[in-house]
């Protein structure tokens, strides 16, 4: 799987762009806040429908325009596919497969699998739960059309189980209506767990090889999913806590609290690791990621690198340059360092400045 070209018009800093990726490495260079990292963003959501940043439409629209359009090239399985996606400052955004418009975001999902790696990625370990949950839940939308299709309706559901708990607090004869939203949480809870659980074991299947290869064979690793609440006991528990439930207007249990726990010979990292322990691990994951989605789609993910080489040491550095040989990557980088021009094998290199992008003669 490659992305060919992306061809941008008014997106982010951009007035017009149209470039070609080689399928093997690639380098994009030159200056902060030059656009580079808005090339990788055009690529993300060419594959989710949505920003790695979290940007609303309008944001990624070009100052003094009313409307960005993307299109972006993918081979896969010797077949190609066009992505247009047209963003507006008012209304919803639209997208076409082969310039046929789609009505779902689930449809996109699975034409292009992204891994994407920042330097915020290293801090997964030690950030909040809601971090953890967002890795989990991004790769499983990508590789799973029914975990996307569930985790949906127990969002939806439980936004509306949340609200009807503070509108009982001023109608309370709506609590009869309660059941309802509960026995919907429960069906769609249920089944979010349970796949949750099965991709964390497979991941931790894969992360212990790669996290001892890493660590020079002192640590080892283990990945285990942290469920707020087992599905076998969801409905006990969610009954349980009702009262609690009506007395904060919010739902306290369900897969909306889950987590998952990285240790290292029993230590809880999280609370206790070392910072370079945090960030072995956080590569480590997100290379057991990219081994993952190969096992599940019988194909390669894009890897997009987002200025993570800087914030990694020689040896780390080493380690993912060495691990994908065999995927294609886009890279961003303020420079061409001595490291990457002449330990690492670099098929094409663009430079970028204020949103004009030069291909640099290999």
């Amino acid at each position: 799987m490659i992305i060919k070209s992306i061809q941008l018009s008014n997106f982010r800093n951009y007035e017009k762009l149209d470039i070609n990726f080689d399928s093997g490495t690639n380098i994009l260079y030159g200056d902060n806040a030059q656009g580079k990292t808005n090339i990788l963003e055009a690529a993300y959501l060419s594959g989710t429908t949505k920003s790695h940043k979290g940007s609303k439409d309008k944001e990624m629209i070009r100052f003094g325009s009313d409307e960005a359009h993307i299109r972006t090239v993918v081979s896969k399985n010797e077949k190609e596919y066009r992505i247009d996606m047209h963003l507006r400052q008012h209304g919803s955004k639209g997208v076409a497969i082969n310039q046929i418009p789609i009505k779902k975001a689930s449809e996109l999902f699975g034409i292009l699998n992204i891994v994407f790696f920042s330097p915020e990625d290293l801090n997964i370990i030690k950030n909040g739960p809601a971090e953890r949950r967002r890795f989990i839940d991004f790769e499983l939308c990508q590789l799973d059309r029914i975990y996307l299709s569930n985790l949906g309706k127990y969002n939806k559901t439980l936004v509306q189980r949340n609200k009807l708990l503070k509108d009982i607090a001023y109608r309370p004869e709506l609590l009869d209506t309660l059941q309802i939203w509960d026995m919907q949480l429960l069906e769609y809870g249920k089944l979010v767990i349970r796949k949750r659980r099965e991709f964390v074991e497979k991941l931790n299947d894969i992360i212990g090889d790669i996290h001892s290869s890493i660590s020079g064979g002192r640590e080892k690793l283990i990945l285990q999913y942290e469920p707020n609440i087992d599905d076998i006991i969801f409905e006990d528990e969610l009954l349980r806590a009702r009262n609690k439930d009506l007395k904060l207007c919010q739902t306290t249990v369900g897969p909306h609290r889950d987590d998952m726990l990285f240790s290292i010979d029993g230590v809880d990292i999280r609370k206790y690791g070392s910072q370079g322990q945090q960030r072995t691990s956080a590569l480590s994951l997100k290379l057991s990621e990219i081994d993952l989605v190969k096992q599940n789609i019988n194909n390669t993910p894009v890897l997009l690198l987002d200025d993570v080489l800087s914030e990694l040491d020689s040896n780390r550095q080493n380690y993912l340059l060495n691990s994908i040989t065999d995927i294609q990557t886009i890279i961003t980088c303020t420079g061409l360092d001595e490291f990457v021009k002449n330990r690492f094998q670099v098929d094409k290199v663009f430079h970028v400045v204020k949103g004009h992008v030069e291909v640099i003669d290999e």
